[in-house]
């Protein structure tokens, strides 16, 4: 899976591209119009005050561009930006060490916040409300507690699962934004911007070629032009032609959907070795060779969100939108299967 070119998940690769490519202002930042307008009087209204932003949790899938957006604002706000993650912060000590050299208005941001574990938590409930640090001397009766005074700041968390964040956690943001998947006409637009960064000349046909293929992911996209960007380079005269990126599909497996060749497994066993479904989601991955937790979260959820795949209470079942893209006749009770 590490070497998927349609992954959501970041690699090594994409740290690299993404410093090179990642938006520096509101104005570059393509898409999420919303959220967007929401930030500038959000952003405006504490500048006005000179207060602190208010906490900040966004989320959504892998790849929308959530880091990107957290250095945005900081960048807007004139403030300097901590990053961290959940799981690194593994003792409260380690959290203690970040907060206690905050500056004034200054933000952190902790990445996969889902992934905190308890023991963070009780030490950021009063850091996020009161900006206050609580500190326990001494163990048994003899314990006391001390409590430091913080800069104020602002924490932006960021995660995939959000169903995740304890109740208490979630309520202390005061400011909760989803991150929803691109339109094409923006992903059109990023793979613009980006190639004009890598001074990559490319034809429109084959920029409207990769955004069909970008799973309507920022990520993906970029990940797409840098390989097709080297096809072009060995194939061609360096610049993306549509002919090349076509070249450049085959070789890639990836289909117009942005579908690989795993995606197309899963529907093709699921619709060939078990009537299109329901079947159990343990069944599939005994049958693909692999985890349930990579089909159930890595996957499945964009199957599901291009219409290819529908859960049901007994199971999963191929759509008729996955029959036709893999050119099989659907069968008569499919409607049937679905409820």
């Amino acid at each position: 899976m590490s070497d998927r070119v349609v992954k959501l998940e970041a690699g090594k690769e994409d740290e690299q591209l993404d410093t090179t490519l990642r938006p520096k202002t509101l104005k570059d930042y393509v898409g999420q119009e919303k959220i967007k307008e929401n930030l500038k009087v959000f952003m405006a209204a504490a500048k006005k005050r000179g207060d602190p932003l208010e906490h900040i949790l966004l989320y959504g899938s892998p790849g929308l561009g959530k880091t990107t957006l957290a250095h945005i604002i900081a960048r807007e706000m004139g403030a300097n930006i901590r990053v961290t993650s959940g799981p690194a912060l593994a003792k409260a000590g380690d959290l203690a060490a970040i907060l206690t050299n905050l500056q004034d208005h200054d933000i952190l941001f902790i990445d996969e916040v889902h992934r905190l574990n308890k023991v963070i938590e009780e030490v950021l409930y009063p850091a996020m409300e009161d900006y206050a640090l609580d500190i326990i001397l001494g163990k048994g009766p003899s314990a006391r507690t001390l409590r430091l005074d913080l800069p104020k700041f602002t924490i932006i968390g960021a995660t995939t699962k959000v169903s995740l964040l304890s109740a208490p956690l979630r309520d202390r943001f005061g400011v909760t934004y989803r991150l929803n998947f691109y339109e094409l006409p923006d992903i059109e637009k990023i793979v613009d911007r980006s190639a004009a960064i890598l001074n990559v000349p490319i034809e429109k046909p084959a920029v409207a070629a990769i955004a069909e293929r970008s799973r309507r992911t920022p990520r993906v996209a970029n990940r797409l032009l840098k390989r097709v960007r080297d096809f072009a380079d060995v194939k061609g005269d360096g610049k993306i032609t549509e002919a090349v990126a076509g070249e450049a599909w085959t070789m890639l497996d990836v289909d117009t959907y942005g579908l690989d060749d795993v995606d197309r497994r899963i529907l093709k066993i699921i619709i060939e070795k078990f009537g299109g479904g329901p079947v159990g989601l343990n069944t599939i991955a005994a049958a693909t060779a692999e985890e349930m937790a990579t089909i159930e979260d890595i996957y499945e959820p964009f199957l599901m969100q291009i219409g290819f795949l529908h859960r049901t209470p007994r199971g999963r079942v191929a759509t008729e939108h996955a029959y036709r893209h893999l050119g099989i006749d659907p069968p008569i009770d499919l409607q049937q299967k679905l409820l």
